[in-house]
């Protein structure tokens, strides 16, 4: 007989880096179950000293829908020990354990205060700093192959999130247009080169942190400062592997690139 997954079982795939045998679990399609089971796992990690200092929201970005068959938003703690402020715009990126591991380039923000709504003024207030950073995610299930509500009860696919140097909201020049307008291109010397927009992201990056605002609003939670929030990737998640290098440049909005080799 299947067993239902459970809070345990996601945060022994997430420390021991073995995805979880499907074989063995009853598939999840209830998104409140999903997230009644994020809520479990996050509180496991706090027990144990973790501290939640933010969000990530994923699949923000319509354009990778299709490959996911995940067709709506969904987001996630990150911890303390899962977020790397980076002093420079480059970076190694020790892979670890982590489970069929994943690069995806975003936008994220520091809030400064909390935001008093969705509203892009509101938001705006609230942001204290830019910068761009690469998410790393994982699938806890073999081939990428999930429910949303799986990938939601699975820390929302969060693995790790390193921060390039950050700006101050007042340097970037007008930015409700430069964050739906900018584009980014994301290199590899292994594969042709990809590229990403703002409008991608639900619009605008700024549009995904309105939809973590209102989301969170609606379950009577609220963002408190200081929070970093991650908006979700700009492409397509990249495969992991050691010994590849890869760089991001930005076009339409005055944010550093970087550079990153893994090992």
């Amino acid at each position: 007989m299947l067993r239902p997954l459970d809070a345990r079982a996601l945060l022994a795939a997430h420390d021991n880096g073995r995805p979880i045998d499907r074989a063995t679990i009853a598939p999840l399609a209830d998104l409140v179950r999903g997230e009644a089971l994020q809520d479990e796992a996050v509180a496991l990690r706090i027990d144990r000293g973790e501290r939640p200092i933010g969000f990530k929201i994923g699949f923000t970005n319509h354009t990778i829908w299709p490959i996911y068959d995940v067709h709506a938003p969904i987001w996630a703690p990150v911890f303390d020990s899962t977020v790397r402020l980076l002093d420079t715009p480059s970076a190694r990126i020790e892979l670890g354990h982590w489970m069929q591991p994943r690069l995806e380039p975003e936008i994220v923000f520091g809030l400064g205060r909390s935001p008093a709504g969705p509203d892009p003024a509101q938001l705006l207030e609230a942001i204290d700093w830019v910068a761009h950073g690469v998410e790393i995610v994982q699938s806890a299930f073999v081939d990428w192959k999930f429910s949303a509500a799986e990938a939601v009860a699975a820390f929302g696919l969060h693995a790790a999130l390193l921060v390039g140097p950050r700006h101050r909201l007042a340097t970037i020049s007008d930015p409700r247009t430069a964050l739906a307008s900018m584009s980014i291109r994301l290199e590899s010397g292994h594969q042709a080169p990809v590229t990403g927009r703002g409008a991608d992201v639900l619009g605008s990056p700024l549009a995904a942190l309105g939809h973590l605002v209102a989301q969170l609003a609606r379950r009577g939670r609220r963002l408190d400062a200081p929070a970093i929030v991650t908006t979700g990737t700009l492409t397509d998640a990249m495969p992991l592997v050691p010994g590849q290098h890869w760089s991001t440049r930005f076009d339409g909005i005055g944010l550093d690139g970087l550079s990153l080799d893994t090992v």
